[in-house]
């Protein structure tokens, strides 16, 4: 199916000189003089190289289908990532570079999308928010302003953060999966 190359985003699949690429970035560059392009850093699939291409935005690209589907996380071993799907429970197991950088988010019995095409799981989404434990931080200061002053902090998986001086060691928190970013205290 050919789009538009302005519309694709992260994660979408297209199609070029018959191999399949998984679109890592996106940008679309409006230039003050001259025509505006989409900029793509894209992986290969079958062996993993990235490469980076430039598209005129009205310039039209091969998109793959590929199917959207909800999994569920299980576990990961040495061949990787297992996840069930919820309909049918079939197991799927995903390589670690298709996981990449979302690995440390996932938890076990966490709903994810996963996309497949022809049986192949090309990309992973997480949910936007995951809920966390604050594993270490600095102590809290008596007489620190509240205001916009963050510390640094370790969460239960590994990732560095900032989190607010009143949150401490044990404190259960939401952040963001696409930057590990601190988002409040987890109302659980």
């Amino acid at each position: 199916m050919k789009v538009i190359a302005s519309t694709l985003r992260k994660g979408n699949v297209v199609e070029k000189d018959g191999k399949l690429y998984v679109i890592l970035f996106a940008e679309n560059i409006h230039p003050g003089k001259g025509t505006p392009v989409t900029q793509l850093d894209m992986r290969r699939i079958t062996d993993g190289v990235k490469v980076s291409e430039r598209y005129r935005t009205t310039e039209q690209v091969e998109r793959a289908f590929v199917e959207d589907r909800e999994h569920t996380f299980l576990y990961q071993d040495g061949e990787g990532f297992h996840f069930m799907n919820p309909e049918n429970y079939e197991q799927v197991a995903v390589p670690e570079d298709v996981v990449g950088d979302a690995a440390p988010y996932l938890q076990e019995g966490m709903a994810v999308m996963l996309s497949i095409h022809n049986s192949t799981p090309l990309t992973i989404e997480l949910p936007q928010r995951v809920v966390l434990e604050v594993a270490e931080t600095e102590p809290v200061l008596k007489g620190q302003t509240a205001s916009s002053s963050y510390k640094p902090a370790t969460l239960s998986n590994g990732v560095r953060t900032t989190v607010p001086p009143h949150i401490a060691a044990g404190t259960r928190v939401v952040v963001m999966t696409a930057d590990g970013s601190y988002v409040e205290r987890a109302k659980d």
